[in-house]
Parts: C-alpha cells; sequence; structure tokens
C-alpha cells in the first residue's frame, strides 16, 4: 500500500530542497543578491572547503578586514587581504557585486566603496565572485564562459600560495609582488617585499623598501643557484619561465593535501612553512636570510661569502683581487670588498679565466645575456672584450650549459657552497692563470697520491686497530682525559710566524700578536682598564690603525680554564648578530691567552642600570629596546643561527652597551653548543651565577634552552626595577626580587616595581606586559617556560598572554657571605647577601 503525502508537507519539502540547493550553489560564490555581511558573521567556503573568505581582526587589533585563511585549520591564517590599507573601525561592513559588476566593500551609510576590484566591466556588468581551492577569489563574468575579470592572485599580500605566480607578465606590465604587513595587528603594506627583478637575467630578491636585502642567485634549469635546499626536492615541483612575454615562478606542492606557503614577514624573514596535521602547527620548512652570507653584498664588490671556514671570516676575494682595506678585513669588515691587485694588464697579455666551482654566480643586474651560445662561445666572446671581467652559463643543468652571462664592471654579492652552485669563470692575468692552474693540478695530483697512500693506510689502520684492542682500556682512559683538553703547545706550534704572517695577510686568522696588544693598551696600563671579572680584567686599547678594541686578559690564577677559553674562541667566531658583541681576533702567547672584541663604551648593562646616578640614563624606550634586543640575540643562539647555542651565563654583567645603548650579549666562555636536533643536557659542572640559574640546572645539572629563558626572565624583571634579584626586601615575605615581583602580581600591585627613576615617562601597558612575561619566563618547571621565539613575539606584539604560575626564586636565610657560582671554579662570580637555597613560592 503506497502512503500518500499531503499536498502541505509535499510543497513544503520542495521548497527545502530548492533553499538547500540555493545554499549549496551559493556557499562558495558572492552574486548580485547574495552579499557577505560583516555583523552576520557571513563566510563563504570553496567547494573543498580549503580556504574561506569573510571579515577578521588581526591579532590584538579591533579593525576589520576582508581577508582570506585555511578554513579547515583553527589557528586562523592568513593569506590575502583586501582592505590592508583600509581598515573599517566597526562592523558595519558589507562585501558584494555593485551595480557596475565589480566585487566592492561598503561601509555602513557610506556612497563610496572603502575597496573595490575596480574593473572597467562591458555589456551588462552581471559578474559573480568565487573562491577557488587553490585561495584564489575570481571575479567571472556571470555567463555560461565565465571569463575572468578579476583575481586575487594578481594583486598579492604578504603570502605567496602554491599555484601561485612570482614574477611578471611584461606584456601587460603587471607585477606579482608580496608585501609584508607593517605588523602582526596591522596588515598594511609593509617595509619588506619580494619579487621577481627583471634586469639582465632575471633573479628573484627580497628588498627592504627599496634596497636588496637578499637575493636568489640565478636560475640554473632545475633551482635557483642561491636556494641550496630547493636542489632536486622531492615536495615541490618548480618551474620558471623566461620569455619575451613573461618572466614567473612556480612552486607547487607536488601532493595536494600537502599545505605549504611562503610569507614575507614583518621582520624582514622570508619563510616557508608547512603544516603539521599532527602537531596542529606550522612548521617552518626553510628561512632566510638566516646567517651572514645571506645578507645581500656582505662581501662588497669583487668579494664571495664562505660560510663553511671553520669560524674564520667569511669574506674572500675572487682570483687576482686583494681587499681593499685589509684593516677591516683584520676586524671581519668586509663591505669595502675586493680590488684589482696592482699592475696587471688584462687585454691581449695572455689573460684566461680561473675556474671557480660551486657558487651563487654575482648579481645578474648588469649582466649581458645571451640566450643562442654554448659555454665554449660565451669564453671566446668575454675573451674579445677587454671590459668582460666574468662569465658563466645561464642554464648550467641542461645539458653542458646554455646560455651566456658576461660580467662587465665589479662582481657582487657571489657565495661559494661546498657541492651546490655553478661554475662562475673569473677573468685572470697569464700569472695568476699559471698559479691557479698549477694548484688545480696539484690538487689533482694530490687526489691520485691519497687513493695509493689510503692503501697502504688500511694496513696500519688494521694493526692500529689490533693494539688499540689489547691496550683499550688505557687508552679510552687517555682518551677521555684528552677529549676536553687544549693543547696550547700543539696550538702555538701551529702558529708560526709565517703561518701567522700569511694568515693575518688572507684574513684567515683573527690573531693578534703580544706585543700589538701590549701597545694597543699601553702595556696594559691601569688607566686603560676597563673592569675585572673572575676570568680577569679588560682593558681599553687602540691599534695602530685607530680601530678601539677591548681586551678580555684571562688571568693566571682565573677559574676560567682553558677550554673555556677555546669555547670562545670557536664559538663566538662563528656567531654574526646585531645584538652579539663582535670578537676581533685572540692572541696567545706564552702563558697569555687574551681575547680582542669590538670596543663598546657604555660598558655592561649592570653599570648602568644598578647604579643609581646613572640609571636615569636609561628611559622606558631605551630599556624596553634593550629587553628586545636581548632576546633576539638569545633567539638567535638558540634558534636562527649556525650552530643551535645554549649561553649558560646570562646576566647584567654579561650584556654590553654600544654607543646608542644597542645591547650585545658577552662571554661565551661556559656556553654548550648543540648539533641537530639536541636541545638538552646535563652536567655534573654546575657553572653560571646564582640567581640567574633555573632551579632544574642549579639543584640537577639539568639544562636546556629554557635555562636562558630563566635567565632572561630574571634580567627582564632587573631592567625593569633597577634592582639586582638579590636585594634584600624586609617588607616581603620572600626576599628577593623574583618572589617580591610575584607577591605584588598576586596583589594585583605589580606596577610598583617599576623604577622609580623613570617617573611617568613609562609606558604602564608595556610594562605591566614586560613583567608578566618576565614571571612567565621564571616558572619553576621549564615545560611551563615560553621558547625565545614566543618570547620575541610576546614582546613584539599586542595580544592576551597566560597568566604565570608559581615562579622558582631564591629564599634567603642565614648571615652574609661570598659565594662563587661553581664549588670548580668558573668565570662568573657572585656575591649574594646571604645564604641562598631554591625553593617554589606556596
Amino acid at each position: 500500500m503506497v502512503a500518500v503525502m499531503k499536498p502541505v508537507k509535499f510543497h513544503l519539502r520542495i521548497l527545502l530542497v530548492f533553499f538547500l540547493s540555493q545554499c549549496s550553489f551559493s556557499a562558495d560564490t558572492i552574486t548580485r543578491d547574495q552579499s557577505i555581511k560583516d555583523n552576520n558573521d557571513d563566510v563563504i567556503v570553496s567547494s573543498g572547503k580549503i580556504f574561506a573568505l569573510g571579515f577578521f581582526s588581526p591579532g590584538s587589533s579591533t579593525n576589520r578586514y576582508v581577508g582570506i585563511w585555511y578554513h579547515q585549520i583553527l589557528e586562523k591564517t592568513i593569506v590575502w587581504v583586501a582592505n590592508r590599507d583600509k581598515p573599517i573601525k566597526d562592523k558595519s561592513g558589507i562585501l558584494s557585486i555593485d551595480g557596475g559588476g565589480n566585487l566592492a566593500l561598503f561601509q555602513r551609510n557610506q556612497t563610496f566603496p572603502v575597496w573595490s576590484t575596480n574593473m572597467s566591466i562591458e555589456d551588462t556588468g552581471d559578474s559573480i565572485a568565487t573562491i577557488l581551492d587553490s585561495g584564489n577569489l575570481v571575479l567571472l563574468e556571470n555567463d555560461a564562459r565565465r571569463t575572468v575579470l578579476w583575481q586575487s592572485f594578481d594583486h598579492p599580500t604578504n603570502t605567496w600560495l602554491s599555484l601561485q605566480s612570482l614574477g611578471l607578465n611584461v606584456r601587460t606590465g603587471l607585477n606579482l609582488v608580496f608585501t609584508s604587513w607593517k605588523s602582526p595587528d596591522d596588515p598594511g603594506v609593509g617595509d619588506y617585499s619580494f619579487e621577481m627583478n627583471p634586469a639582465g637575467f632575471p633573479q628573484i630578491f627580497l628588498y627592504k623598501g627599496s634596497a636588496p636585502l637578499w637575493r636568489s642567485g640565478t636560475w640554473t634549469g632545475h633551482s635557483w643557484s642561491g636556494i641550496p635546499e630547493m636542489t632536486k626536492n622531492i615536495l615541490f615541483n618548480d618551474s620558471f619561465v623566461y620569455t619575451d612575454d613573461e618572466v614567473t615562478f612556480l612552486s607547487n606542492v607536488r601532493n595536494a593535501s600537502f599545505i605549504s606557503r611562503t610569507v614575507t614577514n614583518e621582520t624582514g624573514i622570508l619563510q616557508r612553512l608547512t603544516w603539521n596535521n599532527e602537531e596542529q602547527s606550522w612548521i617552518v620548512f626553510s628561512s632566510t636570510p638566516k646567517e651572514s652570507c645571506d645578507f645581500y653584498g656582505y662581501c662588497g664588490p669583487n668579494g664571495y661569502c664562505n660560510p663553511d671556514l671553520s669560524g674564520r671570516f667569511e669574506c674572500r676575494c675572487f682570483p687576482g683581487f686583494e681587499p681593499k682595506s685589509p684593516e677591516a678585513w683584520t676586524i671581519r669588515d668586509g663591505t669595502g670588498g675586493c680590488v684589482r691587485k696592482r699592475g696587471i694588464s688584462l687585454c691581449g697579455n695572455g689573460e684566461g679565466f680561473a675556474k671557480f666551482k660551486h657558487v651563487k654566480v654575482p648579481d645578474t643586474s648588469a649582466a649581458h645575456v645571451d640566450m643562442t651560445m654554448g659555454l665554449k662561445q660565451c669564453k671566446e666572446k668575454c675573451l674579445r672584450n677587454c671590459t668582460c671581467m666574468a662569465y658563466a652559463s645561464a642554464y648550467s643543468e641542461i645539458g653542458r650549459g646554455t646560455g651566456c652571462l658576461t660580467w662587465h664592471g665589479d662582481l657582487f654579492d657571489a657565495r661559494a657552497y661546498t657541492n651546490t652552485g655553478q661554475d662562475l669563470y673569473i677573468r685572470v692575468d697569464k700569472n695568476e692563470l699559471a698559479r691557479y692552474t698549477k694548484k688545480s693540478l696539484l690538487q689533482k695530483k694530490g687526489v691520485i697520491a691519497f687513493v695509493i697512500v689510503s692503501s697502504a693506510v688500511v694496513f696500519l689502520i688494521l694493526v692500529a686497530v689490533f693494539y688499540c684492542l689489547v691496550r683499550r682500556r688505557r687508552s679510552a682512559a687517555r682518551t677521555r682525559n684528552s677529549k676536553h683538553m687544549f693543547s696550547f703547545t700543539t696550538f702555538e706550534g701551529s702558529l708560526g710566524e709565517k703561518e701567522i704572517d700569511e694568515s693575518r695577510r688572507n684574513g684567515d686568522l683573527p690573531f693578534f700578536h703580544f706585543s700589538t696588544i701590549a701597545v694597543a693598551t699601553n702595556n696594559f696600563s691601569s688607566d686603560n682598564k676597563l673592569g675585572q671579572g673572575g676570568f680577569g680584567p679588560v682593558y681599553k686599547g687602540v691599534l695602530l690603525n685607530g680601530t678601539e678594541i677591548a681586551v678580555k686578559r684571562l688571568s693566571k690564577h682565573s677559574g676560567q680554564g682553558v677550554q673555556e677559553f677555546k669555547n670562545e674562541i670557536l664559538l663566538i667566531a662563528k656567531l654574526q648578530h646585531r645584538n652579539l658583541v663582535r670578537m676581533l681576533g685572540y692572541c696567545v702567547e706564552g702563558e697569555e691567552k687574551m681575547l680582542i672584541y669590538e670596543f663598546l663604551p657604555n660598558k655592561s648593562l649592570d653599570s648602568i642600570i644598578f647604579d643609581e646616578s646613572k640609571r636615569s640614563l636609561l628611559d622606558w624606550k631605551k630599556r624596553f629596546e634593550i629587553i628586545c634586543g636581548i632576546a633576539r640575540g638569545i633567539l638567535y643562539l638558540h634558534q636562527d643561527s649556525r650552530l643551535r647555542v645554549i649561553h649558560r651565563d646570562l646576566k647584567a654583567s654579561n650584556v654590553l652597551l654600544d654607543a646608542t645603548m644597542t645591547p650585545k650579549i658577552s662571554d661565551f666562555g661556559l656556553a654548550r653548543i648543540f648539533g641537530g636536533d639536541e636541545t638538552e643536557g646535563d652536567t655534573k659542572r654546575i657553572v653560571g651565577t646564582y640567581g640567574y640559574m633555573s632551579p632544574e640546572y642549579a639543584m640537577h645539572g639539568h639544562f636546556s634552552m629554557k635555562s636562558d629563558v630563566y635567565s632572561f626572565g630574571v634580567l627582564l624583571l632587573e631592567i625593569i626595577t633597577g634592582k639586582k634579584n638579590n636585594c634584600y626586601f624586609p617588607d616581603s615575605p620572600s626576599l628577593n626580587l623574583v618572589g617580591h615581583v610575584w607577591e605584588l602580581w598576586k596583589e594585583g600591585k605589580a606596577m610598583v616595581v617599576v623604577d622609580s627613576e623613570l617617573g611617568d615617562s613609562y609606558s604602564a601597558d608595556e610594562s605591566l606586559k614586560c613583567i608578566q612575561i618576565g614571571l612567565l619566563c621564571v616558572q619553576e618547571h621549564a615545560t611551563h617556560r615560553p621558547t625565545m621565539s614566543t618570547v620575541v613575539s610576546m614582546l613584539s606584539n599586542k595580544r592576551t598572554l597566560p597568566s604565570p604560575k608559581q615562579p622558582a626564586f631564591i629564599e634567603k636565610k642565614g648571615h652574609k657571605r661570598d659565594e662563587t657560582s661553581s664549588s670548580e671554579g668558573t668565570n662568573s662570580v657572585n656575591v649574594p647577601p646571604v645564604i641562598c637555597r631554591y625553593v617554589s613560592l606556596t
């Protein structure tokens, strides 16, 4: 028996099906009859539920913008903004198709749009706007052809997506430039831009304003010569189009389920990020610039940068060139670059070309390009022209190379690699060519000799292994004892006069003779003495070229040993950051061991912040800049440097200030270097300074990046208050700065601790935020402390911070006595007013 549906129910069902079909059709589309209203929280979502379009407010801002974000990622990640420089102040925005067929953003009671696609649309002007699964918002003719009238991919903001082009259309003049936001709270056009530069042979640049900050190098046929991580990449499919009509680059994911984006962020870093679904977070796949050699023109004209020089100065001169200013290179300043050696003639005098392998070729913006030539013809062309300084293949990875690049002026922004890059041929005179050819032959003979010798060595190794097995216990003991020792006899023996002179000429070794330092410091005159630490005295000196230096002279009775001295030499020379002190060289002669640094006229932070007569020199703005600078320096050590470094002795006396009060972290004698994914370690030798040491390190010898975070938290509170952590607070149950601040924080009186020297000039919001960050950094459990990247983000952004829990701090009891930070002795000395022990605040 068939049931008969009542007519009313039947019609209701028909209407419901029609309504749902309309909703399904319009879910990813804006039409004349359907708009997006901010006060309704309307959004449209792409058909595959990948991207959404709607209104949003960035960070802690209340301004409203129209943007595109990933629909299924809970952490709202904006990839495009329409009205980035024209925010709406309330939720009155409406995004709709206007009378002329354009997609336009209106504000309530406003006649003219805040933002519009601003296209001249013919015929009826009937159009629709659709969000695609690629993240592209397109305006289409509302007819059977669906012609694209406008698309957001042609008007990028700060994010480069897969399937989106980077480059320009030469015929139409459309240039796709990705520009940073002004800040995390303001998506307006910022200072940094990422774009294709078509001049000469096309390259990709990262600019700050109009000044180049980083350069990709040339396209070699499969990758960019200056982006080695892209070589043979299994995750991305890269392609480069170079024709008369367009110069574009695409880097698409091979697997559509893999989510990736490239962002030009507001700090001047270009990052490629990938989404980790298990961790529900964005992972940094690559970022640049992150080391000295990444920065444009780091070694000046006719110089190249080589970061793989075991701590030596990165800059080198091309064959036939020499440093323009040897004195500048001695202090690791290569911006002046190199000049052609004197007395060289390069026109019809038997000159040739020195082959330079594995380089990012110099900037091709002014290079001559001929894509019809092979490499042999390119060489002949360059040799015939006396102004031609170098040549290279354009597409070096296609066959034997196609296309010809020639340079007719200074060679700028080149860099050496170990295995990637391409070949560059430098024009040299006949004498230099002979030396270079001889050197190459010797290298080839050396390889042959190595093969012969290695066969004989294998037999000797087998004998040695047998001998070692017999005496393994004694040998193992000797190895353990000598593992952490540094033989200065061997060290000095390897630095004979000839080697020292040659090294200083080439800029390989930042070595100074004792006599040079003695003259510079007026024989270590007491008038030149800057201060005294646990390691020994520090003197000011002036070299013969007028360069001011600071000399750290290791005392014979210092607790700092040979290992710490070696550690600082090998470590700090590899670190380059504006918030780290720069080492200019060192001296080892007899029992003398000295480190030579750049001279910083304002001495250490503790000499100002804890001195009532000088504290007023640091207003709130300067203190906040110092806090942010220290944080960026630690972040560089933990995450962005070539080495992963834990400082282990961060304190006010180890932060130096230059002439503009810019902070520079110093004293790396106790630092520990980690490789790979290592982030923590244990030690039986507790070194550092009580009051700055985290509880897990002070009590158990366990240290990690979170140990430095704890020290930073203490230092941050000291900068805000102008008081040392071991200050005595008679009216406080906590009896030290960390505990005192915590007690006041719980009572809602944290602002009481702000240094009275600041008067009313400080920002209450910023200072309260800094106090909260300081308390978050000194949490008892390391897992509760933020990372330094989070701290930097907290300092620079306006956002809601988590509430701190009970911190770890020092409770003092008993009588006063002097204590050092380690019973074994270190270069850090602390003189707390009383005996201390770590407890948790309860």
